[in-house]
């Protein structure tokens, strides 16, 4: 009898252990951007990413910054990005100096610019479904908007 019950738990933990392995790997992805270097490739909503390449080359050139993500939409761009765990005490400094070169390379397009992990999760979890060729344009859109809007609440 004692034998049976062993089994039956020895199953069942195997079972719970088995299925917690079968995540997806989106989530996984997802929950390890705070932990290590993501390198997300930029993605544009209308499929023109030239600019979203060239401003993820220039904000990756900053020392400060070890991980960018960046999402073209059709008016503004998101620029999320993680700072080096010793220059955090600069987060101003930085981010002045990446919205001073941004501005100046690219004067006529419109820039949010997020240090918070937040936003950079959430950039991130979009960048992997956009990936997806079911997921429309309209929804990358109307997603994209809302990080920006959670972005003004947190600021």
């Amino acid at each position: 009898m004692l034998n049976k019950i062993l089994i039956s738990i020895c199953s069942i933990m195997i079972f719970i252990s088995l299925s917690a392995c079968n995540q997806k790997n989106e989530e996984n992805n997802t929950r390890l951007a705070l932990l290590k270097t993501t390198n997300p490739a930029p993605k544009a909503i209308d499929h023109k990413k030239d600019l979203a390449e060239r401003v993820e080359h220039e904000i990756e050139a900053f020392d400060e910054i070890y991980d960018v993500a960046v999402i073209q939409g059709k008016k503004k761009i998101l620029v999320a990005y993680k700072v080096k765990h010793l220059d955090r005490f600069q987060m101003k400094k930085i981010e002045k100096k990446i919205n001073k070169k941004l501005e100046d390379q690219y004067p006529k397009d419109d820039f949010i610019i997020s240090s918070d992990y937040k936003i950079f999760l959430e950039t991130v979890k979009l960048i992997n479904k956009m990936n997806d060729p079911k997921f429309s344009e309209k929804k990358a859109n109307k997603r994209l908007n809302e990080i920006i809007e959670l972005k003004k609440e947190l600021t």
